[in-house]
């Protein structure tokens, strides 16, 4: 996987540049079929703005977009936001055998258990 990190209108010391591919790189975790990861940092006076693109299979990409005052802060939003992307993408191309979410599942285990103590109380 290669994270690409470029600027525009300005330039990022090295300690972020680290930070953010080390960052980044972490998306991994979530979907092991990232391919590819760009970061645009963009200065504009005051204002920084962040872009990060991460193409999964080399056909979809997601885009997460952010402007903030500092950088570093910036990416950090920016890549939550991507981290909350790519968590719904994986469930949402996840194989679902089960016919019933967790949430459910859970629901139905609350309800059983319920009418376990119920029926013990009498």
């Amino acid at each position: 996987m290669q994270v690409a990190i470029t600027c525009r209108h300005g330039s990022i010391r090295p300690e972020l540049r680290e930070y953010i591919t080390r960052k980044a790189e972490k998306l991994v975790k979530y979907l092991d079929t990232v391919s590819e990861i760009d970061v645009t940092i963009e200065f504009e006076g005051p204002r920084v703005s962040v872009e990060m693109l991460v193409e999964i299979d080399g056909f979809h990409t997601i885009v997460a977009h952010v402007e903030g005052e500092d950088a570093a802060a910036t990416f950090d939003k920016t890549l939550h936001k991507m981290e909350q992307q790519v968590h719904k993408h994986k469930e949402k191309h996840r194989d679902h055998r089960h016919n019933t979410s967790v949430g459910d599942a859970t629901e139905q285990a609350e309800k059983a258990i319920e009418a376990d103590e119920t029926q013990q109380a009498e």
